[in-house]
C-alpha cells in the first residue's frame, strides 16, 4: 500500500508540474517584446558632407555619423483577440510619422485584432502601410536607404482592415481607412479604400482617395519576388500612382545574392519619374549597392548608391549637388550601417 501511494503521490506531482509549466509557457507566448535600434556613417563622394545635399528618398540623410531609429514592439496575443504597440524614436521614426518636431515617444503602429474564425481577421488602428516592397524598420529590408517608391507612397494607415485566407496560397485584404498618412483623425471627413490580392508571396495593391487635403489619390502598386536558386532570389516592385492628372510611376528590381550564411549581397535598380501636363517631366535611375554581414544579432550594412536624373538638375525632392554645391544631375554616397534586432 505504501508502495502504491508513494507512485500515486509522484504521478500528482508530476501531473501538477506538467500543468503548471503547461499554464506558464501559454502565459508567455501571449506577450511578447521585439525591436531594433540602428545608426549609421553615410559620406557623400561627389558633394560635401553637409546638410546641403541629400537624396531624394525618405530617411538617412544625414552626412557624418547619424542615429537611425529605435522601436519597441509589445504584442499580445490571445486566444482569438491581440494588441500590437510598436513605439519608434530618432530621425526616422519622426519621419515615418511626419512628427519631425517629435523625436521621443512616437507610435509607429498601435492596432487591436480579432481572428473572427481560421480565416478571417479583422485589425483596427494604426498599422504600416501595405503598399510598396520596402517598410519603416530597417532591419526588413535589404539596402539600408530607401526607393523612390516606397518614400513617395503612404507610411501608415490609421483605419480597418479586413484579412481573409482563401486558401490554396491566395490571400485579400480590404480597408477603409484615414487619408494618405493622416495620423490620428480625419479631419476632412473622407476616406480612403485599399485592397490587397495575394498569391504565393506576390501581391497586387490598390489604394483610392480623393486627392483632397494632400491625399495621395489612386494607386496601384505590385510587389512580390521569386527564388530563381537555393542562394539567388530576386524581389521585384512596381507602381503607378496618379492624383487628378498628376503623379508618379516607376519600378524597382532587387536582386540578392547569399553567398554564405552570415553575408549577401544585393542591388537595388529602380527607374522612377513624375507624370503630368508637360513634357520631359523629372526622372530619375538610381542604383544602390548593398552588403549584409550577419554576426548573432548584429547587421553591418555597407552600402554605395548612385542617384542620376534627367531634365531635374538638383533634384526629384532632393537636393542633388557637385562638390561646388550647384545643382546637378547625379548624387553618390557610401553609408555603413549597423543594426542590432532583439
Amino acid at each position: 500500500m505504501k508502495t502504491i501511494m508513494k507512485k500515486i503521490i509522484t504521478l500528482s506531482m508530476l501531473f501538477m508540474a506538467t500543468v503548471l509549466f503547461a499554464q506558464e509557457e501559454a502565459t508567455e507566448k501571449k506577450f511578447s517584446v521585439s525591436g531594433s535600434v540602428d545608426a549609421y556613417y553615410q559620406t557623400y563622394l561627389t558633394a560635401p558632407d553637409n546638410e546641403s545635399a541629400t537624396f531624394g528618398t525618405a530617411f538617412a540623410g544625414k552626412s557624418g555619423f547619424a542615429v537611425g531609429m529605435g522601436n519597441i514592439i509589445a504584442s499580445y496575443e490571445g486566444e482569438n483577440v491581440g494588441a500590437v504597440l510598436d513605439l519608434v524614436t530618432g530621425p526616422r521614426g519622426a519621419g515615418a510619422t511626419f512628427n519631425t518636431d517629435i523625436v521621443d515617444g512616437i507610435v509607429n503602429q498601435a492596432y487591436v485584432y480579432w481572428n473572427v474564425s481560421e480565416g478571417t481577421t479583422l485589425t483596427m488602428g494604426r498599422f504600416n502601410t501595405f503598399l510598396g516592397y520596402e517598410v519603416i524598420a530597417p532591419a526588413a529590408n535589404f539596402n539600408y536607404s530607401c526607393s523612390y517608391l516606397f518614400s513617395s507612397g503612404p507610411f501608415s494607415h490609421v483605419g480597418l482592415k479586413a484579412d481573409f485566407d482563401l486558401g490554396d496560397d491566395f490571400s485579400l485584404m480590404l480597408a477603409i481607412t484615414n487619408p494618405w498618412d493622416t495620423n490620428d483623425i480625419s479631419t476632412s471627413g473622407e476616406y480612403a479604400l485599399g485592397a490587397q490580392l495575394g498569391y504565393s508571396g506576390q501581391f497586387l495593391n490598390l489604394y483610392y482617395d480623393s486627392g483632397n487635403a494632400g491625399g495621395l489619390g489612386f494607386e496601384i502598386d505590385y510587389t512580390g519576388g521569386f527564388d530563381l536558386s537555393d542562394d539567388f532570389f530576386l524581389g521585384i516592385n512596381a507602381a503607378y500612382n496618379d492624383n487628378d492628372g498628376s503623379g508618379f510611376y516607376g519600378a524597382a528590381l532587387y536582386p540578392q545574392l547569399a553567398t554564405s550564411d552570415s553575408f549577401s549581397i544585393g542591388l537595388r535598380g529602380e527607374y522612377f519619374s513624375l507624370h503630368g501636363d508637360g513634357d520631359d517631366l523629372p526622372s530619375v535611375f538610381a542604383t544602390t549597392l548593398t552588403g549584409s554581414y550577419t554576426v548573432d544579432n548584429l547587421i553591418i550594412k555597407p552600402e554605395v548608391r548612385l542617384d542620376a536624373l534627367t531634365n531635374a538638375d538638383g533634384g526629384i525632392y532632393g537636393n542633388i549637388i557637385d562638390s561646388d554645391g550647384v545643382p546637378t544631375d547625379s548624387l553618390a554616397a557610401f553609408t555603413l550601417a549597423a543594426i542590432v534586432t532583439f
